[in-house]
């Protein structure tokens, strides 16, 4: 065994808002998987503060953690719990990785090999998921204004981009679900 093969990993997830990537990071944290969603920073940070869990809370929550950390904002908070989750697991799963500033400051500073695995789907299929799913439903005007918000404010094109796989969810939730379990098993990721 090499050391690169025993060495831990890091496997973010990336993404536009329904395109699959609760269900892919649900999969791997009920497989075993160490998994940290980033977007509980923002839900954390809305409760502390007693505010509603509500689209517009969470923007503002993000924002201001942004103006106070940067655009690595939800990197530079997590980190700790990422390195500390490196001691104990092979390999971790990062939920929702979304600023270009993230990604840089992840392969800097996490300390193990990152691998980015974009979560695709044809916008008007992601609308219509967005628009039926139990938590924070969207109407397709407030999911296009989300895309246009996480695009140009939140960086979030970048990391899509320098993704290093893409799994396209434009079918059922197994078929994705099939391509994840064979894009781990050529990956050697193991819990």
């Amino acid at each position: 065994m090499t050391e690169d093969s025993i060495r831990p990993r890091a496997l973010a997830l990336v993404g536009m808002p329904g395109a699959g990537k609760t269900i892919c990071a649900d999969y791997l944290r009920g497989r075993g998987y160490f998994t940290l969603r980033f977007g509980a920073v923002v839900v954390d940070e809305v409760r502390r503060r007693g505010w509603d869990v509500n689209p517009a809370n969470e923007r503002s929550a993000r924002e201001e953690l942004r103006e106070r950390h940067g655009m690595a904002a939800m990197a530079v908070i997590s980190l700790p719990k990422l390195q500390e989750a490196l001691t104990r697991h092979q390999c971790i799963i990062i939920d929702g990785l979304y600023s270009f500033s993230e990604y840089k400051l992840l392969l800097e500073e996490l300390g193990a090999p990152l691998v980015l695995l974009a979560i695709a789907a044809p916008r008007r299929l992601r609308y219509q998921r967005l628009s039926t799913r139990p938590e924070r439903p969207l109407t397709a005007l407030e999911a296009r204004e989300r895309d246009i918000h996480e695009i140009e404010t939140l960086e979030k094109g970048g990391p899509i981009a320098m993704a290093d796989y893409t799994l396209v969810n434009d079918g059922a939730p197994a078929e994705l679900l099939r391509q994840l379990d064979s894009l781990l098993v050529s990956l050697g990721f193991a819990p």
